[in-house]
């Protein structure tokens, strides 16, 4: 066992709030998450940094916020197109230099240029695509034909495209981290597991399928894919007790950001919006600056430090993993700027205090929000990336955390102070103010 604690960040891509069982879901059943969840901490009140895909990852993995980290929107998937800007310094290649062993397997979708893939940016193994999405068993890219861009195929080892035509990515990934994990070292390691899983296409062994007899086709297959996450998740677990690190390891559990309601889910020319995901009682949806769009389900163990069943309600985001994790490793931060706060203390009892005063917000066209204790501001909000909403919306995420009732009008001071709060944070980090 390494002197320095494991780090291992398990992401999903497009999963609601409302679909884990430990989240309470009643049809769909999580039982590795629900353990995870109860070795550690189950969040109630924790962010995307972004209602999107590379956004919110770049935020992940830097600490920043997506504008300071120059990925502000989503990346398109054509082979060259640029992302992560090179010298933006990763958790991974933050990592490197005190002896970490790093590894990503599944989805990057934060460049498709060399400079920016994985390897470049402190991966020292990548096993996954480069774009934001892809078919499960061709793994090929397909969804920009619209534009232009011709169908291309997306599965990569370190910068070698690799072939592995049928097999399903959720499953081949998951083995790829246990190998990764099996092989050993006396060396500590971080490995980002990256699901793709539960974003379209709508994909699913019929084993996982046959789970669910009883749901209706579009909570069929979104139960089907995530339940192969959660046992992804299972195999990942035992392959660190079995090798007799899971209590030496920091793991971290979420999603990029709230369900998808775009037609394309369907797969059978349905152009309706799409029901198959939920973020439980929260308005909004993948795109949105309200609720569903950002809080996300969040666990985070380490059951040699963190003590197990609790469930925190403090509003935190995923830029805070990056200063979470090197406060584990018992690491200085990198001297450069990072927005996020440690949340350490706060789930070992330490700390008590907030992590954040403010939390803020921003996504194309002109969405922004702030959140500041229970008081919740969305500016020219949208249900999703079509749906518009209101143009000045106040909650009190206390007393209405589904964001129904809009208190602006009473409190016209509140929105003021915290408009000038957000609009003057967009300017500093380079929004659309």
């Amino acid at each position: 066992m390494a002197d320095k604690p494991n780090i291992v960040m398990i992401y999903t891509d497009d999963l609601g709030y409302g679909d884990l069982s430990c989240y309470g879901s009643d049809a769909i059943r999580t039982p590795h998450l629900d353990a995870l969840a109860k070795d550690g901490v189950r969040f109630t009140d924790w962010y995307s940094n972004s209602p999107v895909c590379s956004p919110s990852r770049a935020a992940l993995l830097t600490g920043r916020y997506p504008n300071r980290a120059g990925v502000p929107r989503i990346l398109a998937g054509k082979r060259g197109t640029p992302g992560l800007p090179p010298e933006e310094v990763t958790l991974a290649s933050a990592l490197k230099p005190h002896g970490y062993r790093t590894a990503l397997f599944g989805k990057w979708h934060l460049g498709m240029a060399e400079e920016m893939r994985p390897n470049r940016h402190g991966f020292d193994e990548f096993f996954g695509f480069l774009a934001g999405c892809v078919d499960y068993y061709s793994h090929i890219f397909y969804w920009q034909q619209a534009r232009g861009v011709n169908p291309v195929h997306d599965l990569w080892h370190n910068n070698r495209e690799v072939w592995h035509n049928g097999r399903y990515f959720t499953e081949l990934m998951t083995e790829k981290a246990v190998d990764f994990i099996e092989r050993g070292s006396d060396n500590p390691f971080f490995v980002f597991a990256s699901y793709n899983a539960p974003h379209y296409p709508m994909h699913a062994p019929k084993a996982y399928l046959d789970r669910y007899p009883d749901l209706p086709p579009d909570r069929r297959i979104m139960a089907a894919m995530i339940s192969a996450v959660d046992d992804g998740v299972g195999s990942i677990v035992k392959a660190l007790k079995d090798a007799g690190e899971y209590e030496n390891t920091l793991i971290f559990f979420s999603s990029d950001n709230g369900p998808s309601r775009e037609t394309r889910n369907w797969l059978d020319g349905n152009e309706d919006l799409y029901y198959g995901g939920t973020a439980g009682i929260f308005r909004g949806h993948k795109g949105s600056l309200y609720e569903g769009g950002i809080r996300e389900p969040a666990i985070l163990a380490m059951p040699g430090t963190i003590h197990g069943g609790q469930t925190i309600d403090t509003p935190c985001a995923m830029f805070d993993l990056f200063p979470t994790a090197f406060e584990a490793a018992g690491l200085p931060l990198p001297d450069h700027q990072i927005d996020g706060e440690s949340v350490l203390g706060l789930v070992t009892g330490k700390d008590e205090e907030p992590p954040h005063e403010l939390l803020f917000w921003e996504y194309g066209p002109s969405q922004l929000a702030v959140r500041e204790g229970d008081w919740k501001l969305v500016l020219e909000g949208r249900e999703d990336d079509i749906e518009e909403g209101e143009d000045v919306h106040l909650a009190n995420l206390a007393t209405d955390p589904s964001e129904r009732e809009n208190l602006a009008e009473t409190e016209p001071k509140l929105v003021a102070r915290l408009s000038a709060a957000v609009r003057s944070w967009d300017e500093e980090i380079g929004g659309h103010s």
